[in-house]
């Protein structure tokens, strides 16, 4: 039998308790035997839900209490270098959310300090263990539809993001906190690593809304050049309203793949005359990508088992983050920036 491999859940907010219900209801192999937040109202909320006795304030106070093999962080960017580490230095095997850090430099402590001590590191895309996303990667490995050429890419949300993670200096944005999981898709689909990104951004919404955050933007169109000689596109408008809503299109040499819909499920209904047809759509991002969050937290449980290498590692990760501060530069700039620029 499988070792039962304990976790410490960093972060009680929604992602926090979407991995506690995760591991609790799906992954008999692991366990959620301790929580760590700051607040302790959601501390407590989180902990009496999915019955998680050992809750700390903090990560050092867990580290000295109480015993786990590995940890779940699903804190704001800022503080996943410090905390990633300090796992890292205790010998915790570490599922870290993405974006991974706020910059390169920090990115390379946390694989540096995994690698010291030979701990896992795993990364927060959850849309490799998506099957869609997942089975579209392995056709175009297969060569169905040729070399690709062309690769578009969107992720649109429906809220507006906390203050945090408006502001380019506490979060770098939304082509962060929305569109990290577009920059890590288009390479992994495209096969090749990003050379040149240009973005251009919009704020249609935040003023009704009453946001005067420096820089903040609702809507971004990145382009993309690849090494390969590829091309890419990704959108992101947060907030959109109209639902949740990832979808790509991968343009090869001899065919196209098109991964995803807006429509949740095949069902159609018809109300009355003036109504007409209604179609599902996806209301959040857990709707969107539920099989997958369950197959991500399963993979990582097993990588600790088996002692294996997790399919999506600190190099993705820092790969997203390169993609974040070169656009971040090209929006601020108003020019193409070359990756090479900020790695």
């Amino acid at each position: 039998m499988s070792q039962i491999i304990k976790v410490c859940m960093i972060g009680a907010g929604r992602v926090g308790k979407l991995h506690s219900g995760t591991l609790r209801r799906y992954i008999p192999g692991g366990e959620v035997v301790a929580l760590v937040d700051t607040q302790q109202p959601m501390l407590d909320e989180t902990g009496t839900e999915f019955g998680i006795e050992d809750r700390f304030l903090s990560l050092e106070e867990a580290l000295e209490i109480s015993e786990f093999d590995a940890v779940i962080t699903t804190t704001p960017t800022p503080s996943h270098k410090f905390l990633a580490v300090m796992a890292a230095q205790a010998g915790k095997h570490i599922f870290l959310e993405k974006p991974m850090a706020m910059d390169l430099v920090e990115c390379d402590e946390i694989i540096e300090a995994c690698k010291k001590k030979g701990t896992h590191l795993q990364l927060g895309f959850m849309r490799h263990f998506d099957p869609d996303f997942e089975l579209a990667y392995e056709r175009i490995q297969n060569g169905e539809i040729g070399e690709p050429m062309l690769v578009k890419s969107l992720t649109h949300g429906p809220g507006l993001p906390p203050p945090w993670a408006r502001d380019l200096k506490t979060s770098n944005g939304n082509l962060a906190e929305v569109n990290s999981h577009d920059l890590d898709a288009t390479r992994w689909l495209m096969g090749s690593n990003p050379e040149r990104i240009y973005v251009e951004v919009a704020n249609f919404k935040g003023p009704e809304r009453g946001v005067d955050t420096e820089n903040y933007y609702d809507n971004m169109i990145a382009s993309l050049k690849f090494e390969s000689g590829g091309l890419g596109s990704i959108s992101g408008v947060c907030p959109c309203d109209y639902g949740y809503d990832a979808r790509m299109e991968i343009i090869g040499k001899k065919g196209i793949m098109i991964i995803g819909e807006l429509k949740n499920n095949a069902l159609t209904v018809g109300i009355d005359r003036d109504t007409g047809l209604v179609t599902p759509i996806f209301r959040r991002w857990p709707d969107r990508f539920e099989m997958a969050y369950i197959r991500e937290i399963e993979h990582f449980i097993q990588s600790i088992q088996n002692d294996t290498t997790p399919i999506v590692t600190g190099v993705d990760g820092r790969w997203a983050v390169a993609g974040v501060l070169a656009g971040t530069r090209s929006l601020l700039d108003e020019r193409p920036v070359m990756f090479n620029e900020v790695m």
